[in-house]
C-alpha cells in the first residue's frame, strides 16, 4: 500500500489498476445529504427498525449533541457513517458515550468498512479521554471490538444481550442508561 498524503490510501493489483482505499475521517458540512442517503440505505431493509436513524443523526447534528461523526469514504464517495453523542448514566458518572448509528451502504456491507468505522470510532473516544462507551447491536459483531453486556448498566425495555458496554478507564458505572433525546427524533 502507498500513500497520496492526507490519509488518502492505494493500492495496485496485478493488472496494475490502481485501487483507492476506504479511508476514514471527520464529517465535514458537506457531508450531511451524503450522511443522511447513506443511513437511509443502510437500514432501509434492516430488522429491528422504525426506520428513524437518519433523523437522529440529524437531530444530534442539529442539537449540538454529536460529539463523533466519521464518514468512511471510497474513491471521494461516502459509503458510511458512524455517529458517537453522551449518554447520561443514573448514577452520575461523565464521560460516557453512546455508539449509533453506524450506518454502511448496502452494496458495501461485509468489506471491513464498518469495522473500520468502528476502530475509528474507539480511537476518537480514547482520543478525548472518554472514560467507556454502550451501543445497542448484535453481540456476535459488537465482542470483536471488545464490547459485550454488563449485568450493571442497562437501557430499560432492551434486552440485555443486546446493549453493550466498553470501559475505557475508571469503574464501570452502575444504572439505567439515557441516550440524548435525539433518539426519539421521527422526522
Amino acid at each position: 500500500m502507498s500513500t497520496l498524503g492526507y490519509g488518502i490510501y492505494f493500492t495496485v493489483n496485478p493488472q496494475g489498476d490502481i485501487r483507492l482505499s476506504i479511508s476514514i475521517r471527520k464529517e465535514q458540512p458537506r457531508d450531511a445529504q451524503n450522511i443522511h442517503e447513506v443511513t437511509v440505505a443502510a437500514f432501509l431493509d434492516a430488522p429491528h427498525t422504525d426506520n428513524t436513524e437518519q433523523y437522529i443523526v440529524k437531530a444530534l447534528r442539529e442539537s449540538g449533541a454529536l460529539s463523533i461523526s466519521l464518514v468512511a469514504e471510497d474513491e471521494g464517495s461516502v459509503v458510511g457513517h458512524v455517529a458517537l453523542s453522551p449518554v447520561t448514566i443514573s448514577d452520575s458518572t461523565d464521560s460516557w458515550y453512546g455508539l449509533g448509528p453506524i450506518s454502511v451502504l448496502p452494496n458495501k456491507q461485509g468489506k471491513g468498512i464498518g469495522s473500520k468505522l468502528m476502530n475509528a470510532a474507539i480511537q476518537e473516544l480514547k482520543n478525548i479521554k472518554a472514560k467507556g462507551c454502550v451501543l445497542l447491536g448484535d453481540p456476535n459483531y459488537y465482542h470483536r471490538f471488545g464490547f459485550k453486556p454488563r449485568e450493571c448498566l442497562v437501557l430499560p425495555g432492551v434486552p440485555p444481550e443486546y446493549f453493550q458496554a466498553m470501559v475505557f478507564h475508571g469503574d464501570l458505572p452502575q444504572g439505567s442508561v439515557t441516550y440524548h433525546e435525539s433518539f426519539s427524533a421521527k422526522g
